[in-house]
């Protein structure tokens, strides 16, 4: 599992114009599932996730998680997170999950957030989603449950 974490002030996401998921301060989260993917991914990357601290402490340091700070988490489906472009022109999308895996991991990657407490939006998947946000910094980071970076 793939994930790109950004710390925003806000984000929400459209489909056919109309606001599916939105959110004030917090991460939106892109989310990917390769195959092979095991509860124990979604395990690390909900960890991981819910205790990054990366939120400013009152000495202005990034000390504090999302749990620590209030903030809700937009979830988003990205399987386009597993394309490989290190050949060629287009992207393989070959370890990308089907939606038969990928749908359940996703889920419970969601579930796992709301289970540690914290506020969850979603978009739709497979949906075409417009993703819009503030980012806060801007902090970026991405997660691997593989640990391949």
């Amino acid at each position: 599992m793939r994930l790109v974490v950004q710390r925003v002030l806000e984000s929400s996401v459209r489909i056919d114009g109309k606001v599916v998921g939105e959110i004030g301060p917090g991460f939106m989260v892109l989310c990917g599932v390769e195959e092979g993917d095991t509860e124990a991914d979604v395990k690390y990357c909900v960890d991981k996730t819910v205790n990054l601290r990366i939120f400013e402490d009152d000495a202005g340091k990034m000390n504090r998680s999302i749990l620590d700070a209030g903030g809700a988490i937009l979830a988003i489906s990205q399987f386009t997170l597993h394309g490989d472009v290190r050949h060629g022109r287009r992207p393989s999308f070959i370890k990308a999950a089907r939606p038969e895996l990928a749908v359940p991991m996703y889920e419970a990657y969601c579930a796992g957030l709301r289970a540690a407490g914290v506020h969850v939006e979603t978009g739709i998947f497979q949906a075409d989603m417009k993703v819009s946000l503030v980012n806060d910094g801007p902090v970026t980071l991405l997660i691997d449950s593989r640990r391949t970076f």
